[in-house]
């Protein structure tokens, strides 16, 4: 059997020769990985049980590039300093590029801001590119002047991101496709609406717009602009529900220029990372995955 050496003596004298193309070689050398992000929540069970270094080993050997985190304390992450995170990740072959994390506003707007600042600071340390919130108070209970007011403190914490290098975006659930009193608009519309596009994107939760009633891809197309993150979920394993068409939502997401996604699995068919593969290896195997 011919060894790898003298395969490429051999398709160098072809070469030479021209008998063999460079095409040939080219079509031989291995695909280039795509790009497939985690949401770490989604094995936040094992992560208590067996430490964040296993998880990451684990989630490395499935295939999965992109990691987005949701175990920020008070400049650590999952306890770790953020040069060490980052340097676990890159030494697995990962990177960690987006991060969940939550401070609802308070009667004191400075310590608001002030534990932001600390928190950018730590993302931008671990290499981040994205900071998300992944959820609110705002309900079918909240009024039009509450939902102006979390836009003002979006922009604020957006404006701080930016100044680090780091962008800033609001999560959905469901629960934003309704409707508070005197509005025609839903929630997710009027946040929409009353945030600042240079400042605050929006990470759409595939399976929350389709549990919320709506279609993704009808709200990818009425603001294009908003979306440059996803998170793709279904009810358990990726695909395995059959209610979410992910080649259109897919298709549409690059049409508007989606620039990084991330599988999040919350419950589960078998073990959580069997889910969890199960999903990476769905979305690998799609053609309409670049």
């Amino acid at each position: 059997m011919q060894n790898r050496r003298e395969f490429l003596k051999t398709a160098s004298a072809l070469i030479a020769g021209g008998l063999l193309s460079n095409q040939f070689l080219t079509s031989c050398a291995p695909a280039e990985k795509k790009h497939i992000g985690l949401q770490m929540y989604s094995l936040r069970d094992d992560i208590g049980e067996l430490g964040v270094q296993k998880v990451l080993e684990a989630i490395a050997k499935m295939g999965y590039v992109n990691l987005e985190t949701a175990g920020y304390g008070d400049g650590t992450i999952y306890g770790m300093k953020p040069a060490d995170f980052k340097k676990a990740c890159e030494d697995l072959g990962m990177r960690a590029t987006s991060a969940h994390l939550s401070r609802f506003m308070s009667d004191n707007e400075q310590e608001d801001l002030s534990w932001w600042a600390k928190a950018i600071e730590t993302h931008k340390e671990a290499g981040m590119k994205y900071m998300v919130m992944p959820v609110s108070p705002l309900n079918e209970n909240s009024t039009i002047d509450d939902i102006k007011r979390y836009g003002e403190y979006f922009y604020k914490i957006g404006l701080a991101a930016a100044g680090a290098g780091l962008k800033f975006g609001y999560h959905n659930h469901d629960y934003e496709f309704k409707h508070i009193a005197g509005e025609e608009k839903c929630i997710y519309d009027l946040m929409i609406e009353n945030t600042s596009p240079d400042h605050v994107f929006f990470q759409m939760d595939v399976y929350w717009v389709m549990r919320g009633g709506q279609d993704p891809v009808a709200y990818m197309k009425k603001y294009p602009n908003r979306f440059p993150v996803l998170h793709i979920k279904d009810e358990t394993v990726i695909g395995g529900s059959g209610k979410l068409d992910y080649n259109s939502i897919f298709t549409q997401a690059y049409a508007n220029g989606m620039k990084d996604w991330y599988v999040e699995v919350e419950r589960y068919d078998t073990t959580p990372q069997e889910d969890v593969k199960k999903s990476y290896d769905f979305l690998n195997n799609a053609a309409f995955v670049k």
